[in-house]
This record gives C-alpha cells, sequence and structure tokens, in this order.
C-alpha cells in the first residue's frame, strides 16, 4: 500500500485530475455531473479520476440522492505542504549564502 505522500504525488501527477481539485477547491462543492460538463472527459473517467483524489485524501464525497458531490479536504495536502517546506528551507539557506558570498564579492 503506498505511503500517503506518494498517494497524493500520484493522484496529482495527472493533469486531468489536478484540474478537478483545483476546480473544486475554487468553486467549492461539485456534482460528479458539474465536473462532467466541465472536464472534456466522460463521467465514467472523472469518476475514476474522483476515487484516486478521494483514496489519496484529496476529496471528500456525500451522496445526496441520485448525485455525489466533492468537495476538497485540505488537510489531503499535509504530505505536500510538508514536502515543500523541507525544500522551502533548503532553497532559502542556499539563496542567503549565494547572496553573501556576492556581497563579499563586491567590497
Amino acid at each position: 500500500m503506498p505511503s500517503p505522500s506518494d498517494a497524493l504525488f500520484a493522484a496529482l501527477a495527472d493533469p486531468t485530475r489536478r484540474a478537478i481539485f483545483q476546480r473544486l477547491s475554487l468553486e467549492g462543492e461539485q456534482t460528479v455531473r458539474a465536473l462532467t460538463d466541465h472536464s472534456g472527459v466522460s463521467q465514467p473517467a472523472v469518476s475514476k479520476h474522483l476515487a484516486v483524489l478521494k483514496r489519496a485524501g484529496l476529496v471528500h464525497d456525500r451522496p445526496a440522492g441520485r448525485e455525489t458531490h466533492y468537495r476538497v479536504r485540505i488537510e489531503g495536502l499535509a504530505p505536500l505542504i510538508d514536502w515543500v517546506s523541507v525544500y522551502a528551507v533548503f532553497w532559502k539557506d542556499r539563496l542567503d549564502a549565494l547572496e553573501d558570498l556576492l556581497q563579499r564579492m563586491d567590497c
């Protein structure tokens, strides 16, 4: 079974899934039908993409009669935020060192 971060990165590796996730992030809860109408792919394909996003912890579904509504689970991005924060410190330190070097070279 993949780790939470592996599942997250795999889910977001696909451009269609990223587009679905972005749409839900920006526009809020949506039905599968609404997502299909704006995705350019079939309803079964959208449902499969949503299943991957759900397994990765990025979306939550809410059945309502014959429709299912999906919304973003922002806490699902925690592994990504943790991963990026490590590299933010890495690059900040390197850029600070470069700035120090350039200032010494100007003297």
